[in-house]
């Protein structure tokens, strides 16, 4: 009896044949009937979507369908993973159902999907450019191709600021060594907030510079003193021609606080 032959060896008997190939038939009918069990499961919703998978993961344990078959047992497998948000396993079941089957354009779609949520924009535009070279009018394959572009093209955008932002970064650290100077850990950020130096297209530095007036509790900022700059002409944005920085002046002010004083001596 077949039942009993070694693993690997083949039938030598008409019997031995025969059991083969019930056994095969016996096999390939409960994974058809898993598969439709399975696709059931499905229209039942969402509660009913891991039941899906156990069926699906039970037809393809069969070993007894043929690819064209069990690309399709993957597909749908596929198809309840990303219902679920497994992403990867979504991937990981539509590339499986291509491989087996390159021509199945629902696990093309499907394949699509999963990697266009993994953000792996590469493959989902050759698996979008293999689904409608299959069904050049899917509708479903040409939003998705839409939004690969529209994706790649954000993407593409991004990493240019990134470069931008780095070398700027690297202009300035370079600019600071030309000149010179150290840069200390960040203080009074309340007040500068998000302000940080640049370096303009001329190689001129700009700075947040903040003004502390300690006695009387108060402080200006001006917010881009450029490197070239005097203080006398900032100073006299601030004051706006008063005589003291802060009119009215308190009662107790001292010199230091005078518009005079500070040009003079500083």
């Amino acid at each position: 009896m077949a039942l009993w032959m070694e693993a690997g060896s083949e039938p030598k008997t008409h019997d031995e044949i025969a059991d083969l190939e019930a056994i095969s038939a016996l096999k390939e009918s409960a994974a058809i009937e898993f598969k439709e069990k399975g696709n059931e499961y499905v229209k039942r919703g969402k509660k009913h979507y891991l039941d899906a998978i156990d069926c699906y993961n039970r037809a393809i344990n069969q070993k007894a369908l043929s690819n064209s078959e069990n690309s399709i047992v993957y597909s749908n497998r596929a198809h309840v993973n990303l219902l679920l948000g497994n992403y990867r396993r979504a991937f990981q079941d539509a590339e499986e159902a291509i491989r087996l089957c390159p021509t199945n354009v629902k696990a093309l779609y499907r394949a699509v999907k999963a990697s266009l949520s993994l953000d792996l924009l590469n493959e989902a535009k050759s698996y979008c450019e293999k689904g409608l070279e299959q069904s050049p009018d899917n509708e479903e394959l040409k939003k998705l191709s839409k939004q690969i572009d529209l994706k790649q093209a954000v993407h593409e955008q991004s990493l240019a600021e990134i470069s931008k932002a780095v070398e700027a970064a690297k202009g300035l650290v370079s600019a600071f060594e030309h000149r010179g100077l150290r840069i200390g850990k960040a203080m009074y950020q309340e007040l500068t907030g998000l302000k940080k130096p640049k370096l303009d297209k001329n190689n001129i530095l700009h700075w947040p510079v903040i003004l502390l007036y300690a006695e009387v509790m108060s402080s200006d900022i001006i917010e881009d003193f450029c490197e070239t700059d005097m203080f006398s002409a900032h100073l006299d944005m601030i004051s706006l021609g008063h005589r003291f920085l802060f009119p009215p002046s308190p009662p107790n002010v001292q010199a230091p606080f005078l518009r005079d004083y500070i040009q003079y001596s500083s």
